[in-house]
């Protein structure tokens, strides 16, 4: 058993017994490029909020990136595109990282802008009422009891249509760039979460050729009702 997963299992079972002290809820989606990951990320925001009924302050919102990055930027003084590479699960390498240190009194490091942001989001997602399209979002939530979190797959062959269809690429161009884009979102994911970690893995998967973006709503709602997330 991994180091991750002991840690992982040791925190659940410290978990404070009243749910109303836990933070959370909070649900994470991550998908394949070509899946409807926004239709489904919106959708289930409304739809939450339809059934539900909840007052303003406990109404379920969407923590997006441009939210994330205006809160990191703020918090450490720096501009909104100086930040943003980490969501591309890029560094500075040592070299611009030594001359940046040494040219401006603002440096800030990889490691910490990294770590400013993964606190961002834990500390919006422990608020609770909060769904992550994205962004490492399982990775720095995983071990936060009250969270769901999903994946959004299809066949490559079908998201390949899709983006071509979407932004009118030549096949073999659509075909390279679902690539990119998904070896892109792995990388993100092991950037926040570690590599071979149990961090990453996912509570539901659904396969979004079969399923429509109604019903892939109305079952991740139900686990959450199952799970206690929403009452």
């Amino acid at each position: 058993m991994s180091i991750a997963l002991i840690k992982y299992l040791s925190d659940w079972n410290k978990r404070p017994t009243d749910k109303y002290n836990e933070p959370g809820p909070v649900v994470t989606i991550s998908r394949e490029m070509g899946c409807p990951g926004k239709q489904v990320t919106n959708t289930l925001v409304e739809e939450l909020n339809k059934r539900f009924r909840l007052k303003d302050d406990l109404a379920w919102k969407w923590l997006a990136k441009e939210r994330i990055l205006e809160l990191a930027s703020n918090k450490l003084g720096l501009p909104k595109e100086d930040i943003d590479y980490v969501f591309e699960a890029k560094r500075k390498g040592i070299m611009l990282e030594i001359l940046e240190s040494m040219s401006t009194k603002y440096y800030k490091s990889d490691k910490h802008i990294q770590n400013t942001v993964k606190s961002i989001v834990r500390a919006e997602s422990s608020k609770g009422h909060v769904v992550i399209l994205g962004r490492g979002g399982v990775a720095i939530t995983r071990d936060i009891p009250r969270s769901l979190h999903i994946h959004l797959e299809a066949p490559f062959e079908w998201r390949v249509l899709r983006v071509q269809a979407m932004y009118n690429f030549e096949p073999k161009e659509a075909e390279q760039y679902v690539k990119e884009i998904d070896k892109k979102r792995e990388e993100i994911r092991t950037y926040f979460g570690g590599k071979d970690t149990d961090y990453t893995r996912f509570d539901i998967t659904f396969n979004t050729m079969t399923l429509s973006v109604q019903e892939i709503v109305d079952i991740i709602i139900d686990a959450m009702e199952v799970r206690k997330l929403v009452v």
